[in-house]
């Protein structure tokens, strides 16, 4: 890490604010690992700077999240395709239905531990019910989906409505 080598190269000992100041930088860059880093250094420095009710950062993805899906017990449902188009084609399909899009476009483009907020004007199917469960528990995100019949908060693989859709 860059950091530690800076770190080495100040002439001063870094106090809370330099800490903090660094911790603010990260966060503006988008940089959480810079961040995390920054704030355990300040909190330790100055235990009054710590941040109430900070969410955890949840551990850094190595796999794609279709992989940890179905490592996580993720199988499609293929009813939910209506089509008359083989197995594989169904799945493929399921992948491409609007709150899994809107949720992959939030995740790639909002700041990490930021809540997902998305609107639909049709109803979520079962198969995406469940995906969105699993994806929660994934990211370490909380998403709110709200359909036309109601809003879905889901939260470390488990949804508001008690899988009553």
């Amino acid at each position: 890490m860059k950091l530690k080598s800076i770190e080495e190269e100040l002439p001063f000992e870094p106090n809370a604010e330099v800490w903090e100041a660094l911790r603010n930088y990260a966060r503006i860059h988008g940089d959480v690992d810079l961040e995390d880093y920054a704030e355990e250094l300040m909190v330790d420095l100055d235990p009054s700077k710590a941040v109430a009710g900070k969410i955890p950062m949840p551990p850094p993805k190595k796999r794609t999240v279709l992989r940890a899906m179905k490592g996580g017990g993720y199988v499609p449902d293929t009813r939910y395709v209506l089509h008359d188009i083989d197995q594989e084609a169904k799945e493929q399909a399921l992948l491409y239905h609007s709150e899994r899009l809107a949720i992959a476009f939030g995740l790639i483009s909002t700041p990490a531990r930021q809540t997902l907020r998305i609107i639909k004007n049709l109803r979520v199917c079962g198969d995406c019910h469940n995906a969105i469960k699993i994806i929660s528990r994934i990211v370490g995100r909380k998403l709110i989906i709200r359909d036309n019949k109601r809003f879905h908060h889901f939260k470390d693989g488990l949804c508001s409505c008690g899988d009553y859709w």
